[in-house]
């Protein structure tokens, strides 16, 4: 499956509302659906998502923090694992496991621990406070086919200064999703998400 290099990550979700903001991101054109396990009973949700959507989407989770919860999220159907950090131990569980393992980095030392693991991407965490400078010369040491996604203020008035840095794509959180938005919201959003990102993406 082909996707764009946007993740939707929706933080706060319940079970109940899984379902229609999933099907609002996927006929916006965003198929990477990340459901952080800090959120109400994400496994139900990431559970639900996988079986309904999992041919038209690949589902996630985010916030993971240990083997344990690497286990709890292929179990439940998760496909790709995002972490706030660079844990050996779970990367590589992640891998070993046969999903995408995206661990959140700061700094040179934290990308080559994370490449070292097996990343599958990079995830730069805080991209606000990085800025594009600072991608753009962690960018210049490191493989230069690995993906980089900035996350974190990363939003469609900013992805050209980031695709500009060497990014590919990016972690959408509270642009994208908030709790107590609907459906309609985040299709409305994902829908700009989308054409800024099909009008900037590098060819």
């Amino acid at each position: 499956m082909e996707h764009r290099h946007l993740i939707a990550i929706l933080r706060g979700i319940t079970p109940s509302e899984t379902i229609g903001v999933c099907e609002a991101l996927i006929d916006a054109g965003i198929t990477m659906i990340e459901v952080p396990l800090n959120s109400p009973d994400a496994f139900i949700s990431i559970a639900m998502a996988s079986n309904a959507l999992g041919e038209a989407a690949t589902i996630g989770a985010g916030t993971v923090l240990s083997k344990k919860q690497v286990w709890a999220v292929s179990e439940a159907g998760g496909t790709f694992v995002v972490s706030p950090d660079t844990n050996k131990q779970v990367i590589e569980e992640t891998i070993r496991l046969h999903m995408l393992s995206f661990p959140g980095v700061f700094t040179p030392s934290d990308a080559f621990r994370a490449i070292k693991a097996g990343a599958t991407g990079l995830k730069f965490f805080p991209a606000e406070v990085l800025g594009p400078k600072g991608i753009k010369a962690m960018k210049a040491v490191l493989p230069p086919d690995l993906p980089l996604y900035a996350v974190g203020g990363a939003n469609p008035d900013n992805f050209t200064e980031y695709f500009a840095a060497g990014c590919a794509g990016f972690g959408l959180g509270s642009y994208i999703y908030k709790p107590g938005m609907t459906a309609d919201q985040v299709a409305e959003r994902a829908a700009a998400a989308v054409a800024a990102y099909d009008a900037g993406y590098p060819a």
